[in-house]
């Protein structure tokens, strides 16, 4: 399958060792996500001139040239390679971002919570019936799967839709994993999962991209436990094996396939995820 051009770099010296320092255990790949890109201010652009109308065509290109630049770097330092065609995406999400399309969290209902020693466990909620873009693949690495869809779902959400236009970002995007009986071993295959904003949840926009797909998931019951830090195979089978050691009951949920939630960029010092169990219909 063609990545769309992106790739995971190997990196040396002091960018090595940087990279090598975030997160623990395991493979510590990353991607650039929205989040990654909606943190940097258009302020920081502010040494492109306040030129003429006549101008402005010419101050956009080169701002949009500096967004992708400045991209790339921070892609460097997750092993990314963020391809040119990613350039208008990232130039979309940076304009959107002052305050007129804030972030909107999934909604649930929290049906109850487990504590210990004022820590939460795990909760258990229960999220309605809504319409997801999905998109499903297959990499080389678990890690190139992520970026790969990751890389997908943000054309879609910037421009690449039947409107034309930039979507509004919605927290989290999940990845839907799949891992043996044992809870050893993480498959490859993967889908990256975006939750259309509320007001295109009756009509979503269709993706140009054929390999996305709009899906109505069901109304479903999710254990969710909080967990910090890199998500890679080696941590979230150590949280899926953690989670189903702290539920009371873990033969109500579904065996061999789970969900990842994202929260925060990969580039975060305390980075906030969670693992979803979903119960069996």
């Amino acid at each position: 399958m063609d990545r769309g051009g992106c790739r995971l770099n190997g990196v040396g010296g002091d960018e090595g060792q940087a990279a090598e320092s975030q997160g623990s255990g395991g493979s510590n790949y990353g991607m650039i996500t929205l989040e990654d890109l909606e943190a940097f201010s258009e302020d920081q652009l502010s040494d492109s001139g306040n030129g003429s109308l006549e101008e402005g065509e010419m101050i956009e290109d080169e701002q949009q040239d500096r967004l992708l630049h400045y991209w790339q770097d921070v892609g460097r330092g997750h092993r990314v390679e963020v391809p040119r065609d990613m350039a208008e995406p990232i130039q979309q999400i940076t304009t959107n971002n002052n305050g007129t399309h804030p972030r909107e969290a999934v909604p649930y209902t929290l049906m109850s919570r487990k504590e210990k020693s004022g820590d939460v466990l795990y909760e258990k909620r229960h999220y309605e019936k809504a319409h997801w873009a999905c998109i499903t693949v297959k990499e080389d690495t678990y890690e190139q799967s992520i970026c790969y869809g990751f890389m997908k779902i943000m054309r879609y959400i910037c421009q690449q839709n039947s409107l034309g236009r930039y979507l509004g970002m919605t927290i989290p995007i999940v990845t839907v994993v799949n891992t043996d009986e044992m809870h050893t071993t993480l498959s490859r295959t993967v889908t990256v999962a975006y939750y259309l904003p509320t007001n295109h949840q009756d009509q979503p926009p269709q993706p140009y991209d054929t390999e996305i797909v709009i899906e109505q998931w069901p109304a479903t019951i999710v254990y969710t436990r909080p967990f910090t830090g890199a998500t890679n195979e080696v941590t979230i089978i150590s949280e899926i094996n953690t989670m189903a050691e702290m539920l009371d009951s873990p033969v109500v949920c579904v065996s061999d396939s789970f969900i990842v939630a994202g929260y925060t960029n990969p580039a975060a010092a305390n980075r906030q995820n969670e693992i979803w169990f979903l119960e069996r219909p």
